[in-house]
């Protein structure tokens, strides 16, 4: 491993007197096989007090960003911007379902610092200077057997920090490893300390969750950490709008799942980027069953309970306008009925969100009876745009064949040229050959003359 470590960083454990370790995920990847590759992040611990890794760290030449001597932490970044955080081997209690230790003890027993981590794979130390492993709980024998135990009793380690509950889904579904029947029941146990959490840590881990895929190219990786935190109870915790469509049956001729377990397989199916929304895009129909026995308007009504449960996540403006969009849009021409004419203004009022739309589009698709090949409408929207484009149909205004200072000379007020624009840019969307400049200030003053009064 010591090979593949930074070089800054082995020049610093060489200039510690103490032994300075590598812990955490970089070693259990490494031990998993996974490559640590520039974006690894590496843990870093010792006996050592934190004077002693200061002034080893500055003849390094790395810079102190921030040291917190009550925690025995140290952030610190070398010379190529790389950063690292610190901690000094310590003993923490918990106040029950709090993600910060209520009190902290030092301690110069390895073991006792492996007893605070989470689970035994996590607790796996490298000695950097010495090139090998130290593993107090058998950290090293659970990554061989794909296993992901607790440090101590679960039951105990999951009441200590609810934080863990997301984790424990994070990790497996990033590396594969499974949890024991008594890491689950620990879970479960303490299922309902997810709520004692701030809603921004539990928004990061689940979106580390959604692009858990990522991390080592596991497909599947997704689907089982959610599947995990179903399970455990946790899931019902932090999205019971979406949960309420567990069990909720659909009709067989479509779907061979219920709402829920649809929806965990339509991230399975979509692209990174529009995960939430595939996650969320029929949370909606729970709703609109329990008020009206139907699923009519779950399109709809999911948009404004997506938006609510991000807002509650406090998460990106642009990820919740993008999720609440497609989620309002998912069921736009779902039965290939909308006729042409309708579609291609459809696509040229969304241009821009076409490519995402018609992903959750197939990821809903392939989700409903496991069907990978493309679904109808993608093909005939496809096919449409195929079309358009060849004709030159103009997508923006920038492509448009006039402009507002060409409307004006023309005669249409100012404060009508924004709207005109947009008038043009649909009506070129049935044939591209309308998009010439004498041809659209024509179209122009017939819009003028019939519909002004109207504007």
């Amino acid at each position: 491993m010591k090979n593949l470590l930074p070089q800054n960083l082995i020049r610093l454990a060489e200039g510690c007197a103490s032994p300075l370790f590598v812990v955490g995920g970089s070693v259990r990847d490494f031990l998993l096989g996974y490559p640590l590759g520039d974006k690894t992040d590496y843990d870093i611990t010792s006996p050592m007090r934190e004077e002693e890794l200061l002034s080893a760290a500055e003849k390094c030449g790395f810079l102190i960003r921030a040291v917190y001597r009550h925690t025995g932490t140290v952030k610190l970044e070398d010379g190529e911007g790389r950063g690292y955080e610190f901690t000094r081997f310590r003993s923490d209690k918990y106040i029950r379902g709090e993600h910060t230790p209520s009190e902290t003890f030092f301690t110069e027993d390895i073991s006792l610092d492996a007893r605070r981590r989470d689970f035994c794979a996590n607790a796996v130390y490298y000695d950097i200077k010495k090139g090998c492993f130290a593993d107090p709980l058998g950290g090293m024998e659970d990554i061989r057997r794909g296993v992901l135990r607790t440090v101590r009793e679960a039951e105990k380690v999951f009441s200590e920090d609810g934080l863990r509950l997301m984790r424990l889904a994070r990790i497996s579904a990033e590396t594969g490893l499974s949890p024991d029947e008594e890491c689950l029941a620990g879970a479960r146990q303490n299922a309902s300390l997810i709520g004692d959490i701030a809603p921004e840590r539990i928004f990061a881990e689940l979106r580390l969750l959604l692009l858990s895929d990522l991390k080592h190219g596991d497909a599947e990786a997704p689907l089982r950490g959610l599947l995990i935190l179903k399970e455990t109870g946790v899931l019902a915790k932090v999205l019971p709008e979406l949960t309420l469509g567990d069990g909720m049956e659909q009709k067989r001729a479509y779907h061979d799942h219920d709402v829920l377990t649809h929806s965990l397989l339509c991230v399975r199916h979509a692209p990174p980027e529009i995960r939430f929304a595939a996650l969320l895009h029929d949370v909606g129909k729970p709703f609109c069953m329990l008020r009206d026995g139907n699923f009519h308007d779950h399109d709809r009504e999911g948009a404004r309970i997506a938006e609510e449960i991000l807002l509650r996540f406090k998460a990106p403006r642009k990820l919740i306008e993008e999720t609440v969009f497609l989620t309002l849009n998912h069921m736009c021409d779902f039965d290939c009925a909308m006729r042409e004419g309708k579609v291609r203004r459809k696509i040229v009022r969304i241009h821009e969100q076409l490519p995402a739309l018609l992903a959750l589009k197939q990821a809903d698709f392939s989700a409903c009876k496991g069907d990978l090949s493309p679904a109808p409408t993608v093909v005939k929207w496809q096919n449409i745009l195929i079309k358009m484009q060849e004709e030159g149909v103009p997508f923006t205004l920038r492509e448009l064949a006039v402009n507002g200072r060409d409307l004006k000379t023309a005669g249409v007020p100012e404060k009508l040229t924004g709207r005109m624009l947009d008038e043009l840019l649909l009506y070129c969307a049935a044939d591209g050959s309308r998009n010439g400049h004498a041809h659209l200030l024509r179209h122009a003053r017939i819009l003028m003359k019939s519909e002004m009064r109207n504007w």
